[in-house]
């Protein structure tokens, strides 16, 4: 029924001809909302996704990721390295300037009307950051590594391990040294590294005053070498071709000079290290540059040294890595996989004898207080890739050494107490935590979790002071339901078990 208010309102609608009347129509329009495009539309549904060039990681993933890290923090530690922390974003001006073109890829943090700050593109500019906040004394000689994400706007390729966000791991010699010896020891360390994960490898190598020389050689202008290396530097992906093009037509470069350059590159390629050694020595154009011989004289002392440390067949020099980091000086390196893995360069680094002098001011003299450094970067990404891709077997994701399991009543308190023991000894233990678990149960939960040792109880053997242990792995059925034994012999008898099963 309708109100006296409504009747009111109806009233003073204008009447329109229809066969209805007109009240009912009105009554009709004010009973129902108006129809728009955007009420129409179905909300658009949410998708749970990380962002762009980012994942998650399972148990079973982080087991072979956590076994990765201790490798390598294994072999760093081996060599006398520490590890240092640094933020994982620094001052905007600090990040500038120093990648070259892939300055772009720098993920800039929005301001918050503060400091203008930009997160970190690699460990290399932060540590040399670092240094030149300790000062030249107290940062004097420093072996370090780090281990820690990175993040770079670059096209993700996720199967081959290339991210946006993602872990390296440094190794960094800092301080004064005879010439070489640092450098030798680096790249020591990176084949340890790749030799311990079982990677099969190559490190190309070559000497940044040697390019440097050979560019000024052939014409290149002082203004254009960064820009020209970068672009050599994709020899590896593209053909000289494209690399020209590249050089001449976006860079501006004469194609003239382009020419004397791939002569030069091609005439070394694919040569024996001993070989390409001798015949850059022989030709006297490139010998009159003062850095490019130097750089010469830097190659035969390095080969000398890692000859000395059993490395030096891994290590092959050649004229078209450049690395388009503007901070190098000196040695340069890329680690690369066989091309069967699939992901390419897997490590790299060099030398940047002047980087901490960009922060560090200058000495009483105008020069800067400059800390030489040598280092290389272990792309973590690529190598759990590849580790991934191989692995054939069920991962094994939880480290627990022995399963207490009860027979009969559920015997909750006493495998609370047992478990106890175990922990307190130093045993890494667990248990269902259901107060009356089915046997069958704990059994599965034990074998999915590939725990090799299983200690069972039962109101038997707690009355007896007795527990019986049964080795999971084994296949011989006459262990039966374990081995019997007194409670006051289990820690000692796991942990002769643990420590035998642990030197397989």
């Amino acid at each position: 029924m309708l109100s006296s208010s409504m009747l009111r309102r109806i009233c003073l609608v204008p009447t329109v001809r229809s066969s209805r009347p007109a009240w009912i129509a009105t009554c009709r329009s004010m009973s129902t909302k108006p129809e728009s495009s955007q009420e129409n539309k179905k909300p658009a549904q949410f998708q749970l996704k990380t962002p762009k060039g980012t994942r998650d990681y399972n148990e079973k993933e982080m087991a072979i990721r956590q076994s990765l890290f201790n490798t390598i923090t294994r072999i760093f530690e081996r060599h006398g390295g520490v590890t240092i922390d640094t933020p994982v974003f620094e001052m905007r001006d600090i990040l500038s300037g120093k990648y070259g073109e892939d300055s772009k890829l720098i993920y800039d943090l929005a301001d918050q009307g503060g400091d203008a700050c930009s997160l970190r593109y690699d460990l290399t500019v932060p540590f040399a950051r670092y240094l030149a906040m300790q000062g030249k004394k107290d940062a004097q000689q420093m072996k370090r590594y780090q281990i820690a994400k990175v993040y770079r706007r670059d096209q993700p390729i996720m199967t081959k391990g290339r991210l946006r966000e993602f872990y390296q791991c440094d190794f960094d010699i800092a301080g004064t040294f005879d010439p070489l010896i640092p450098d030798a020891e680096v790249l020591k360390v990176l084949c340890d590294t790749l030799d311990a994960v079982q990677v099969p490898f190559s490190i190309k190598l070559n000497h940044r005053k040697i390019l440097d020389g050979l560019f000024e050689v052939c014409g290149v202008p002082t203004d254009k070498i960064r820009t020209i290396s970068s672009a050599v530097d994709k020899l590896d992906k593209l053909p000289w071709e494209d690399v020209k093009r590249e050089m001449t037509a976006e860079k501006g470069l004469d194609p003239s000079v382009a020419d004397r350059i791939g002569s030069y590159i091609q005439r070394f390629q694919n040569q024996p290290t001993h070989d390409l050694l001798i015949q850059l020595e022989q030709d006297a154009a490139l010998m009159s540059h003062a850095g490019a011989s130097q750089g010469l004289a830097d190659l035969k002392l390095l080969f000398e040294f890692l000859e000395i440390y059993q490395v030096k067949d891994r290590v092959k020099l050649d004229l078209s890595l450049a690395r388009g980091l503007d901070y190098y000086t000196g040695i340069i390196y890329e680690a690369v996989t066989d091309k069967s893995e699939g992901v390419g360069s897997i490590a790299a680094g060099g030398r940047y004898d002047d980087l901490v002098g960009m922060f560090s001011g200058t000495n009483k003299t105008g020069k800067p207080k400059t800390i030489p450094c040598v280092g290389v970067s272990i792309g973590v990404e690529r190598l759990f890739s590849i580790l991934m891709s191989r692995q054939k077997n069920e991962i094994k994701s939880s480290k627990t050494q022995v399963y207490v399991i009860s027979v009969g009543d559920g015997l909750l308190k006493e495998r609370m107490q047992l478990v106890r023991e175990l922990w307190d000894a130093g045993i890494q233990a667990s248990f269902m935590q259901k107060n009356k678990p089915k046997l069958e149960r704990q059994w599965v939960a034990c074998e999915k979790e590939q725990i090799p040792f299983a200690v069972i109880i039962g109101q038997d053997e707690l009355e007896k002071g007795q527990v019986r242990i049964k080795d999971m792995r084994s296949k011989n059925e006459s262990q039966g339901g374990g081995s019997l034994l007194s409670r006051q012999d289990m820690i000692s008898k796991l942990k002769q078990k643990i420590k035998e099963s642990s030197s397989f």
